[in-house]
């Protein structure tokens, strides 16, 4: 059968470029990439869970249209955005002799798209470069907008750049190879676009998310390209986070705070934390009384129906004390001269950035939170 193609257009000047949705495009991938090389090679940069399952893919679909290909494999895993893979993958790409006006393709998951897109930006002071992203998180959210890094002690992508891709394409086809944990952990990005900025969509996912995530292929395609449309909107307004952008942070602020309580390991994947985020950035939005307390109940709700985790005690092991997630909070990269901004909501589909926000409230909402856990 055949499925809808989608394309979202990134509104940046001649920065400009096209979100490709749709089922099987990596078997097409040379029709989309080719006329935009120079000369027909690419060098491709992927991560040892990937590569396996889905390379032959790839290099079947560019070489269809006669562009050849090279390939580095790294690590899979959120470790993997590091000083040492970074240099790793620059120097390999010198190796290649990637010019400037080469092409060089992130081919993975949000991690692989972060360091491939920061070595791009680095490559020869700027090189173009393609985001094919391999999971929802990456389809829906990290590979659209040009937000590039890698991660320190310090915290999570402290260290990058903003540069845009030159084209993305998200084949929904490989979201099938995906484990159901990976998937509804990119739920939760998902998900955050229509509490940050889009009752209607928040609607439409109550209704046709279980479908969605029990695989439906045009559900799935409508989802991305809904997603992908909200995010190019906003990045569009504020491609450098000065203002709107930081909605796209709903969730996040406590999401990376429970990150780094739990060491950036498998107890709490990125989307994980996210959408026990979104819950608590609603709960304390009802606590100082700018949603209704309906409003957090229905968030917990949809992701207890969807099998995600939606509280503190859903994550593995112990946690530390409110005190602790506080300070944690308070690393990180959103805070402006010391004080720190919270994207809170009025309602389902109505965040705003605000830094006024009583801190005891917080403390009290994550207090209550670990009293459950």
């Amino acid at each position: 059968m055949t499925h809808t193609h989608e394309t979202v257009h990134v509104a940046l000047g001649d920065r400009s470029y096209r979100i490709e949705i749709g089922h099987g495009l990596l078997a097409d991938a040379g029709k989309w990439v080719a006329p935009m090389l120079s000369r027909p090679r690419v060098a491709v940069v992927t991560d040892d869970t990937v590569g396996p399952l889905h390379l032959d893919t790839l290099r079947a679909g560019l070489e269809a249209s006669g562009v050849e290909m090279t390939h580095l494999t790294l690590p899979a895993g959120e470790a993997t955005k590091c000083w040492r893979y970074l240099s790793e993958t620059v120097e390999w790409l010198l190796e290649q002799k990637v010019e400037r006006g080469d092409m060089v393709v992130a081919f993975g998951g949000g991690v692989i798209g972060d360091l491939v897109g920061f070595a791009a930006a680095i490559l020869r002071r700027g090189v173009r470069f393609v985001q094919i992203p391999t999971s929802l998180l990456a389809q829906v959210d990290s590979s659209v907008g040009g937000k590039t890094a890698i991660n320190s002690p310090h915290g999570k992508n402290l260290i990058g750049a903003f540069h845009q891709p030159a084209l993305v394409l998200a084949d929904v086809a490989v979201l099938g190879t995906m484990t159901e944990r990976d998937f509804l952990a990119g739920y939760g990005e998902v998900v955050k676009y229509g509490l940050l900025g889009d009752a209607a969509f928040f609607d439409w996912l109550e209704r046709n998310a279980p479908a969605l995530a029990a695989g439906d292929i045009d559900k799935r395609i409508e989802a991305v390209r809904w997603s992908c449309q909200m995010k190019a909107d906003i990045v569009a307004r504020d491609e450098t986070e000065q203002g709107d952008r930081a909605l796209l942070n709903l969730g996040h602020t406590f999401g990376h705070a429970l990150e780094a309580a739990t060491g950036y390991s498998d107890r709490l994947l990125h989307g994980e934390g996210v959408a026990i985020g979104c819950a608590l950035a609603f709960e304390v939005s009802s606590r100082l009384g700018l949603c209704a307390q309906e409003d957090p109940s229905r968030v917990r709700a949809h992701l207890k129906a969807m099998g995600m985790k939606t509280d503190l005690n859903d994550i593995a092991g112990a946690l530390p004390d409110a005190d602790t997630l506080m300070t944690l909070m308070g690393q990180d990269k959103k805070v402006t001269q010391g004080t720190l901004n919270y994207i809170m909501a009025r309602g389902i589909g109505a965040a705003f950035v605000t830094s006024d926000v009583d801190p005891k409230v917080v403390k009290s909402v994550l207090e209550d939170a670990l009293a459950l856990a």
